[in-house]
């Protein structure tokens, strides 16, 4: 033990050693080529965010509680949570007090950065170290925490329903050798220190394995072997690790900095996208999630699938996955790393040219002025609204029996939010109309731009620059004027409306309890099984580009499946969409939330 502890070095640390710089400089080249990928402005804004104090008390705080505690999956599934930050934090907390443990007891020792994973090995336990035993039953403490969450994480690969997951990803053949190594690590850590606890100290765990061991096989253990495995398995996940799912291990914390930053993805492939898909870990939460995988055939059509394909660059299957989707958003929803598809699938689109639509060029802002009129609410109905012509009067009645000052946008339809041509990639197009809708928003001298469908809502609210205006969705302007006594609303109790989340409104725009309100105001509120942020799309949207008849219908039905859990008389929905997707296959009746409040309001 003598020239171990002079030495500091024994052969079995170089395949660690090697793999440690292989990942190190792997992941040097990568920051160096997403930094040069991003545009200039946004590297600009990047490298400025890392010297902002705030900023970076945030990043900091974001890695700590999303790297390696894992709060959101804290939330979602306890027993997954668990799981994950037992492996990450344990393994974060073994680091840090190794590194402890040589600044305390060898000072000298701290240039050697192996020396603290291999600490055990190297120091015979004596007068400098024996004050170290509350260290040594931390070292065991959360050794025997990663043990856990290994133990679980085993089962989950085999019993995923056991964890509330009927579906999981297909690991790759790298991945494999990656998960397996993972699961080898903390074993033959475990065995590694236990060889040597008689010698160099032990706790709880480690010494009664030592004295077990040596029941059996004599004072003179042949501890060589146990270090040996231990370094290679080390080696072979940290060779494997940037081509495998584990690569979200390191990608996921340059990950937060670039979304702290505030950037968005530009390009499907390079800059703040690569650090997306890389960062995804690979889990399979949104397979379940995802409103298209209610189709076995289309559960590899999710954006976990997607991340992989962009990694090997499979150029059919990204085109082919990304004009599918659907671009609820659920998926981000449920992802701890909150990778965000929709976007990377709208960037991967936008990729086609398309030409501009030459009627838009040709729109005279002041001719559609003079067919407008005057007033201080601004209603544009949009494509889906005009193409379910109930809403639009509903919601004129609305206003009209309310006393409000108000005039049609779009009296003859023939405007477009824009909205549609984003999601399609159609960037040239979209910017042409919304051109075009701002100068006549604007020279309206409207106060407010009222909106029934949420996906003009979305698009005005985010994409329009709209000084003095405020840009509100139906459902909250008709929530503000019954709470202003201009609506009075006779409450049916006996009468139950199951209200349906639209995926832009809720998910998108985060407009969940104003809709709640007004359906409570109507009648009574029965929830779906799945609502909120977890609310299952209708399966009409004009997100997808080629989801057949079909496969839209099975979505439909299971989204109107979770809907009735509360044996509703109604569905409403606050989207003309939605309504109308819903109204082919519902056995009851479908409800824009205008109409219920309609039927029910009396003159004041």
């Amino acid at each position: 033990m003598t020239e171990r502890l002079v030495t500091g070095f024994h052969p079995f640390v170089i395949p660690f050693v090697a793999g440690m710089f292989f990942v190190l400089g792997y992941c040097l080249y990568g920051i160096i080529r997403i930094l040069v990928e991003l545009p200039r402005a946004d590297r600009q804004k990047f490298l400025l965010s890392l010297i902002t104090p705030k900023t970076v008390w945030k990043n900091i705080k974001d890695i700590f509680l999303n790297c390696l505690i894992h709060v959101k999956l804290w939330k979602r599934n306890k027993v997954l949570g668990f799981m994950h930050s037992s492996i990450a934090f344990g393994w974060f907390m073994l680091i840090v007090l190794g590194h402890i443990e040589v600044m305390l007891f060898l000072p000298e020792r701290t240039r050697f950065f192996y020396y603290p994973i291999f600490f055990n090995f190297f120091v015979a336990e004596g007068e400098n170290t024996i004050q170290g035993a509350v260290l040594f039953f931390l070292m065991d403490l959360f050794l025997l925490v990663i043990l856990c969450g290994i133990t679980l994480a085993v089962i989950k690969r085999f019993r995923s329903l056991l964890f509330g997951m009927r579906r999981t990803t297909k690991p790759s053949f790298l991945d494999r050798i990656g998960l397996y190594a993972l699961w080898l690590i903390f074993p033959l850590r475990l065995l590694s220190e236990s060889f040597t606890a008689h010698i160099s100290g032990g706790s709880f765990l480690t010494i009664p394995m030592n004295w077990l061991f040596r029941q059996f096989l004599g004072n003179d253990l042949n501890f060589l072997p146990t270090w040996w495995a231990y370094s290679i398995v080390l080696s072979i996940f940290l060779f494997v690790l940037p081509f495998t799912r584990y690569m979200h291990i390191p990608a996921e914390m340059m990950l937060i900095p670039l979304r702290n930053a505030g950037l968005k993805i530009k390009h499907p492939r390079k800059g703040f996208a690569r650090v997306q898909f890389y960062s995804c870990p690979g889990c399979g939460v949104c397979i379940d999630a995802c409103p298209m995988s209610v189709r076995k055939e289309n559960q590899k059509d999710c954006t976990v699938y997607l991340n992989r394909q962009l990694r090997r660059n499979n150029e059919s299957r990204i085109e082919e996955i990304s004009d599918k989707c659907l671009m609820c958003g659920k998926c981000t929803t449920v992802c701890q790393v909150q990778v965000d598809g929709p976007h990377i699938r709208q960037a991967q689109r936008a990729l086609r040219s398309y030409s501009i639509n030459p009627h838009y060029t040709q729109v005279s802002v002041d001719e559609h002025l003079s067919k407008i009129g005057k007033g201080k609410v601004l209603y544009f109905a949009g494509c889906m609204t005009h193409l379910t012509p109930g809403i639009k009067k509903a919601v004129g009645e609305v206003l009209d029996r309310a006393g409000v000052s108000w005039t049609m946008m779009d009296p003859d339809g023939g405007l477009c939010c824009g909205r549609p041509m984003l999601l399609a990639g159609r960037k040239e197009p979209a910017r042409a109309m919304m051109r075009i809708n701002k100068e006549i928003i604007l020279a309206s001298g409207c106060d407010i731009l009222l909106l029934s469908c949420p996906i003009c809502y979305r698009v005005f609210k985010e994409n329009y620059n709209l000084p003095g205006i405020t840009v509100m969705h139906h459902s909250v302007f008709f929530n503000e004027l019954i709470k202003a006594n201009l609506l009075k609303v006779d409450k049916d109790a006996e009468m139950k409306l199951a209200y349906h989340d639209p995926c832009e409104l809720g998910r998108g725009c985060g407009i969940y309890d104003q809709p709640r309100e007004l359906v409570s105001a109507a009648g009574t509120l029965v929830e779906a099984a799945q609502n909120r942020e977890a609310s299952i799309c209708c399966g009409g949207s004009l997100g997808s580009l080629s989801l057949s008849y079909e496969k839209r219908r099975d979505i439909t039905l299971n989204s109107i499946k979770n809907l009735k859990a509360g044996n509703p008389d109604a569905i409403v929905t606050a989207c003309p969409l939605c309504q109308t997707t819903f109204k082919n296959y519902s056995d009851i009746p479908v409800l824009d939330i205008s109409q219920v409040i309609l039927k029910e309001n009396k003159k004041g």
